[in-house]
């Protein structure tokens, strides 16, 4: 068992039972699942540039990754339906526990200027969302071995009902929210 999943289960369910004043712990908000994606726009001209993006996303999470197709067509960005334009994964249980965990206590304070996550990002229902500007901030890339700086997002799905007990979750797994 990870030792995020085991800090949550063992004490994190309590202190959130009291402080969102359930009465059953099976009211408690928990984490889903992690999904984490990159865009690669310019893969409409060159694939090589998604190949690398994701296997540097299956570096970052441990996990095989699948290759994203555009919807629907826009001309303006030279897109055609079907074309390959990004890639994603998504993490469960034990992988999502330790990649969560890795995020919070060594990715994010390796960010350069970093003074919290936002807390404005939720989506109303207790979703979270959160960019990443350069995947050189994760230890498991080389620089050395990247061809470009690309960016991710990462979405934080719970079963809280709101915002709050999304946020209150996520502040007892340790993500570092900006102090206002």
């Amino acid at each position: 068992m990870s030792r995020l999943k085991d800090k949550f289960y063992k004490e994190l369910v309590i202190s959130l039972k009291k402080k969102l004043k359930f009465d059953n712990l099976m009211r408690i908000p928990k984490l889903q699942k992690v999904s984490v994606n990159i865009g690669v726009g310019e893969a409409t001209e060159n694939k090589a540039l998604l190949d690398n993006a994701r296997k540097e996303l299956e570096i970052i999470t441990g996990q095989h990754a699948i290759i994203i197709k555009s919807k629907k067509a826009i001309s303006n960005f030279k897109l055609r339906e079907g074309v390959a334009i990004g890639t994603k994964t998504t993490l469960r249980n034990e992988m999502m526990y330790e990649f969560v965990d890795r995020l919070f206590n060594i990715v994010l304070p390796r960010i350069r200027d970093f003074n919290g996550v936002p807390k404005n990002s939720f989506d109303g229902r207790g979703n979270y969302t959160l960019g990443i500007k350069e995947q050189i901030v994760f230890p498991e890339i080389v620089y050395d071995k990247i061809d470009k700086i690309r960016g991710m997002n990462i979405t934080f799905v719970t079963s809280a009902k709101n915002d709050e007990e999304g946020m209150a979750l996520l502040k007892a797994l340790g993500m570092p929210f900006k102090s206002e």
